[in-house]
């Protein structure tokens, strides 16, 4: 049978998956409507109710990601989007996902899905990329924490005045981080991921991710040391901060040293999975670690990921998959979206009704994309777009939500650091400027580009 030819084979498999959309949505709808008779006969067996919330949050996910696709937007979002219409649906009288906001067992799977996810984030990077980066993307990265930072502690200062300053601190610390993926993958479809400013970004992402992860874990310890009844002094707050920044390259040192050699051992076990089985037992250990120490797990295991590079696998020969990604992907995702969706679902759509919440969504939102306008100033060098640069800085995506929801469990003088109005801010933020950046970025590199010119030949920087 030949295939229908152009047009009218896209209009086949849009109509084929149209149609599985929306089974998948009926699915979704039958499993909500079942889960508080689920809840009650689980009795004594949460794992019930648990896999009943596991078949909503993975058909959500896959369906609201793969329209978000279909709209040239990252599945992040639509995963996102998913939590937000699944967390409020007892709006419209469907009681049953009220718990998957709340679930100790779902909230165990997603922070265990984080710590995958940034040790993802990690493997994308390594000690080399750090230490190979150019001026300007370390000037780039430094403007790209410091302002965001600053606009966000002034946001929280004017429209959140009774909270305390370290609820203004953490609204800082939660515009610091940039998520560059959505980024690269713009400048690869455009072809322009060889450019100047394309390395000077992806330079600047390394650095950026080390210091948002530094500040992270300082606010969060000076948060924790006050709940204590500890006085912060600016001693105290130093070293809070040299401790965090201390673990990662004490964990990066002795890593160098240790990984190879751990690496080369396991290399000769036999059975399946090794190397998937080894790395995330480094990566767990080292998550472990850092949360002894007094930081978020997600340092340790950022950390984890930037000590593993390829050439430790090597040696498991033709019988292991050789990269660690391609071996990590299908953990990632099952774990990933349940982060997202819960995440989603911790969104209370009732708090805009009032003018604080959105006032505080739309300040946010300015911050965060005015704090990294003002990174492209580190750029140095004559024709370089800059504008594209502070661009290519401004979606926060999945590491903005990261560091909002370690915000939502810290705990203050009894109260939460993020509250419901503050959160749902933040998410509004990352909403919109994962949204805005595909746009600007291509509006501002593609009228650079000459007729015929070869794409993939762009001159690199020096």
């Amino acid at each position: 049978m030949q295939r229908p030819a152009g047009r009218s084979f896209g209009k086949l498999r849009s109509h084929e998956s149209m149609n599985r959309t929306f089974l998948m949505c009926c699915l979704c709808l039958a499993a909500s409507l079942l889960l508080p008779g689920a809840a009650h006969a689980a009795g004594e067996d949460p794992s019930l109710s648990l896999l009943l919330y596991l078949v909503v949050i993975l058909l959500s996910a896959k369906l609201m990601g793969h329209l978000g696709v279909l709209l040239g937007q990252p599945a992040v979002l639509g995963e996102l989007c998913a939590g937000i219409l699944v967390g409020n649906l007892h709006l419209f009288g469907i009681q049953g996902l009220t718990g998957i906001a709340s679930d100790p067992y779902v909230d165990i799977l997603a922070r265990i899905g984080v710590v995958v996810l940034l040790f993802s984030v990690g493997l994308e990077s390594t000690i080399r990329d750090i230490l190979n980066v150019g001026l300007s993307s370390l000037l780039v990265a430094l403007l790209g924490v410091a302002a965001p930072f600053g606009l966000g502690w002034f946001v929280g200062a004017w429209l959140l005045p009774d909270q305390s300053i370290y609820a203004h601190a953490f609204l800082g610390a939660t515009l610091c981080a940039t998520s560059v993926g959505i980024t690269a993958r713009v400048l690869q479809d455009i072809g322009k991921s060889r450019d100047k400013e394309a390395r000077i970004i992806l330079g600047a992402a390394v650095i950026d991710d080390v210091l948002g992860l530094i500040i992270l874990a300082t606010v969060s310890g000076i948060i924790l040391a006050a709940d204590q009844g500890e006085k912060m002094s600016l001693w105290s707050q130093a070293r809070i901060a040299l401790k965090a920044g201390g673990f990662l390259v004490i964990a990066l040192m002795l890593g160098s040293f240790l990984t190879p050699k751990i690496f080369r051992r396991a290399a000769k076990l036999r059975g399946p999975g090794v190397l998937l089985g080894v790395s995330l037992a480094f990566c767990f250990l080292l998550s472990f670690l850092a949360g002894i120490s007094g930081l978020a797990p997600i340092v340790g295991a950022f950390a984890a990921g930037l000590l593993l590079e390829s050439v430790h696998f090597r040696e498991f020969g033709e019988r292991e998959i050789h990269y660690l990604e391609d071996a990590l992907r299908p953990l990632m995702e099952f774990l990933v979206p349940v982060f997202f969706v819960q995440m989603g679902a911790k969104v209370d759509v009732r708090v805009f009704a009032s003018t604080e919440a959105l006032w505080l969504a739309l300040a946010l939102t300015v911050a965060a994309i005015a704090g990294k306008q003002l990174c492209s100033l580190g750029v140095l060098g004559k024709g370089i777009n800059r504008w594209a640069i502070g661009f290519g800085m401004i979606p926060r995506g999945e590491v903005g939500l990261i560091f909002a929801s370690i915000g939502a469990t810290l705990i203050l003088g009894g109260e939460r650091i993020i509250d419901n109005t503050t959160y749902s801010a933040v998410v509004i933020m990352v909403l919109v400027t994962t949204l805005i950046t595909p746009p600007l970025l291509k509006r501002s590199l593609i009228p650079r580009n000459i007729p015929g010119e070869d794409r993939g030949q762009q001159e690199e920087p020096p």
